[in-house]
């Protein structure tokens, strides 16, 4: 039985044969350029698995630490964080509004649970998000930390030597001159300072270095990052967020027990809050009359008369949307508008039980609104019985005239105010233990007033007109109407940090997209017949057209200091004319040939 082995095919021998010439001309070249070619930016180098011996739990922590520390793992976590994002962008959240979460929860019943178990409804308290949060916190500052102290040492050293064979870069150009090697030398020093490059003189040749802010936007934009997530996670611990429905006169005073609704990060202290009040004095509105964009609001405006701490003088200002009243870091947002009618209920012996200005909920864009008045206190029954008043009310700034079905507004300025009630007696509930809601009516245990006819008791009111309750149990008047405003107060600590971070990030981020490393030498050495040769040479970072024009311009400046010398006349039988030598200009800098110019070998 003969043991033989197949050839493998022409093309992988060629595959293979092509990686080992490349990899042969890649180790040359290092050999060739030396420091010269040395990596011009402080991202770490990557490093191929294959060949490697095997790796025990050491060697595997450290590979996994490299690998959550470069920029690829550091670019897929932040991808990540924005894909996480988006369920917390379209699926209601509990942080912000719960009762919402519930009503999806009732519309979605099959994929409520589903959302539940992934913490769709706390996207960003949950699990899964925190995680990718902190991996992409920790891969940032393990990427940064190593390379800024690697940027560090690069700004305290100098631009390394040139490398023998200058003719190996991939921008060069060589002339020769009858001026002095030192003095061709000096005049590239001063040139190469002048055009803001880090030069010094290294042997027989001037090396310069010019781009470091490239990396330094490199680095800004990667701190500039880190700054962003720390703002945010200590916003989101130390922040508090409310909201206050204000009826004109009425007035707010921050703290937690004159919140209607009141939210906060797990590390607020309610101490914090910044001692501050505010009144509303008038609210007013303006909206288009005419044209395509009737009813479009114009004005809205929150005249506020505010003082800071306990013994502030007062101040008048004016709160608009987008244009917040800011006290001590707090923010004062206007946030809503609606209208309050202003109703007085009596008892059947005509003495007054309640008069109030009575928030209603805004339901369309022309302020059609819906609540409910609730009177719990001070009336008694034609038998004199305590018992307690209901009213659903229905109310249209501008009544659109009498027709079939239910009213509406046809205009948002209070022009012509309809205010329809609907009476009801009995227990109200206040004393049940269970959360009211403002402007909705429990009707459970009561019992809607009859007309004349059997039928439930309804009327349209206008300003000033009253509807009477059956069997002398009283009345109830549309007194006439106040505006309210809904403001939302809301401290987020770290917020000026959070905004310094992202115009630091794309400042740094344009620099480093559009700034380019580079090096340049200029080497200059007498040549076999006396006259110096002068070679330049250039290397960036990246490929890039640029860097053999800036060659070039380099190279005709420096002539000015080093004319070119005239060809020395050619021995018989020689290809090359007299006076052949070329311009350095933007032609003549060439990619790297395969020896160098005559004499610039030492």
């Amino acid at each position: 039985m003969s043991n033989t082995k197949s050839n493998p095919p022409a093309p992988e021998r060629e595959r293979r044969d092509e990686r080992k010439a490349r990899d042969e001309r890649d180790r040359e070249n290092a050999r060739e350029l030396g420091a010269a070619g040395s990596q011009l930016s402080t991202a770490p180098r990557e490093e191929s698995a294959a060949g490697l011996p095997a790796m025990g739990v050491i060697g595997w922590a450290r590979w996994f630490w490299r690998q959550l520390t470069s920029m690829r793992v550091a670019l897929i976590l932040l991808f990540l964080l924005s894909l996480g994002a988006i369920p917390g962008s379209l699926i209601p959240q509990n942080s912000v509004d719960e009762l919402k979460v519930e009503t999806f929860k009732k519309a979605h019943t099959t994929v409520s649970p589903v959302y539940e178990k992934l913490q769709f409804f706390d996207v960003y308290s949950s699990v899964w998000f925190s995680a990718i949060y902190i991996l992409l916190f920790i891969s940032l500052i393990g990427c940064i930390v190593p390379r800024t102290g690697q940027f560090i040492s690069q700004l305290r050293s100098r631009p390394p030597g040139a490398p023998k064979r200058l003719t190996r870069l991939p921008a060069y150009t060589t002339w020769r001159t009858e001026a002095e090697p030192e003095q061709v030398r000096e005049a590239a020093l001063a040139m190469m300072r002048k055009r803001r490059y880090r030069a010094h003189t290294v042997g027989d040749a001037v090396a310069a270095e010019k781009g470091y802010l490239r990396e330094a936007g490199n680095l800004v934009f990667h701190i500039a990052l880190i700054v962003m997530l720390v703002a945010f996670a200590f916003g989101q611990l130390f922040k508090s967020e409310g909201g206050k429905l204000i009826v004109e006169g009425d007035g707010f005073s921050n703290t937690l027990t004159q919140y209607d609704d009141f939210k906060s990060g797990s590390l607020f202290d309610a101490d914090s809050l910044a001692p501050f009040s505010f009144k509303l004095d008038k609210f007013i509105g303006t909206y288009e009359r005419r044209g395509p964009q009737i009813g479009t609001p114009r004005t809205y405006e929150a005249h506020v008369t505010y003082e800071k701490g306990a013994y502030g003088k007062p101040q008048k200002t004016v709160i608009r949307v987008n244009e917040p009243l800011v006290v001590d870091g707090t923010k004062v947002y206007l946030n809503a508008h609606g209208y309050a009618p202003v109703v007085s209920v009596k008892d059947g012996k005509g003495k007054e039980v309640y008069r109030n200005a009575v928030p209603l909920l805004p339901i369309d864009n022309n302020v059609t609104s819906t609540g409910a008045i609730k009177v719990f206190d001070g009336y008694r029954d034609k038998n004199g019985k305590k018992t307690q008043l209901g009213f659903q009310a229905f109310f249209v700034p501008t009544f659109a005239g009498n027709g079939k079905g239910t009213m509406f507004s046809q205009f948002p300025a209070a022009d012509m105010p309809v205010l329809a009630l609907n009476g009801y007696h009995g227990y109200l509930g206040p004393d049940s233990g269970l959360a009211q809601n403002v402007y909705q009516l429990d009707k459970t245990k009561m019992k809607e007033f009859k007309d004349a006819d059997g039928k439930q008791l309804k009327q349209r009111l206008l300003v000033g007109e009253t509807m009477k309750l059956p069997d002398g149990a009283g009345s109830i008047t549309f007194e006439g109407i106040q505006e309210w405003a809904s403001f939302q107060i809301s401290e987020q600590p770290a917020s000026g940090w959070a905004l310094t971070g992202a115009v630091a990030a794309i400042a740094g981020l344009a620099g480093s997209l559009f700034i380019q490393r580079r090096r340049v030498w200029v080497r200059a050495v007498p040549g076999a017949d006396g006259v110096t040769v002068v070679e330049m040479a250039g290397l960036g970072r990246s490929e890039s057209a640029k860097l053999p024009e800036e060659l070039a311009d380099l190279a005709v400046t420096l002539i000015a200091s080093a004319p070119t010398a005239p060809e020395p006349e050619t021995a018989p039988g020689t290809d090359t004319e007299p006076g052949s030598s070329p311009e350095p200009d933007s032609d003549s800098v060439e990619e790297s040939s395969e020896e160098p110019a005559e004499g610039a070998e030492k």
